[in-house]
């Protein structure tokens, strides 16, 4: 009888063979799995949970006690502070778009501007919430490397715009306007004008650096460099010149 070749799976070591893991292994790595799923959740839950909490503490002592919940029902309404600063929040929007109400709002905005130190928390605030308000799509470009805070030191920064204005005028037009966020804050940060040619530009995502800022580096996105991207064709050549040796 003539002996049977090998199959070009048992002739590469290792394959063919099912791989053999023991009881405490495997109930380690679906633990693991467990906790990689939970974690995101049970964070989501305890922040969500913790915005309720803080925003009925603020707003339900503003309410008189025919409007609380708590006098007609024995226990609280979780959310209920959340409802009232939804209507409110409605209701003011409404009143402030007739010709009394942005009267009104035109006076608040005097008075305010005239207090000393006050004015100038209420002017950056009101400026910020004006461009959110009036350009949804304002977001950072991309995700690039800088040289700071010395030459030799770069760190990740995002592209906000190019150099406009006073400072397009005085710098240049070619200059770019970078974020350079802190760790593990990335709301916080410098806003730098450097040369477009200075920079690094990366493949990863704004959201992908700002997840990489947030954890500290210990979060990096995968990238595969055009070397050590896997051929497809690789594998069948191998596996074609194993049949024709057996």
């Amino acid at each position: 009888m003539a002996k049977k070749g090998k199959t070009p799976e048992q002739m590469i070591p290792g394959m063919g063979e099912p791989k053999r893991i023991g009881l405490f292994a495997w109930l380690r790595g679906r633990f693991f799995a467990g906790m990689v799923i939970a974690a995101p959740l049970a964070a989501t839950f305890f922040i969500l949970q913790f915005l309720i909490n803080f925003i009925d503490s603020r707003v339900k002592p503003l309410l008189p006690p025919l409007l609380q919940p708590e006098t007609y029902t024995n226990y609280a309404i979780p959310g209920f502070g959340v409802l009232v600063l939804v209507i409110a929040l409605t209701v003011l929007g409404a009143v402030t778009a007739n010709l009394i109400g942005r009267s009104l709002l035109a006076a608040t905005d005097r008075i305010l501007s005239r207090i000393p130190i006050v004015k100038n928390v209420y002017a950056a605030l009101k400026q910020l919430t004006e461009v959110l308000a009036n350009n949804q799509q304002a977001s950072f470009d991309r995700c690039v490397m800088v040289e700071y805070p010395k030459a030799g030191s770069w760190c990740i920064a995002f592209v906000s715009s190019h150099a406009k204005g006073e400072i397009g005028s005085k710098l240049g037009t070619t200059k770019i306007g970078v974020f350079v966020p802190t760790t593990p804050n990335p709301t916080s940060g410098f806003l730098i004008y450097v040369e477009e040619s200075e920079t690094v530009a990366l493949d990863m995502t704004v959201e992908e650096g700002a997840k990489m800022i947030l954890t500290a580096g210990l979060v990096v996105p995968d990238y595969l460099t055009p070397e050590a991207q896997p051929s497809i064709a690789e594998p069948k050549v191998r596996t074609e010149q194993l049949t024709e040796q057996a």
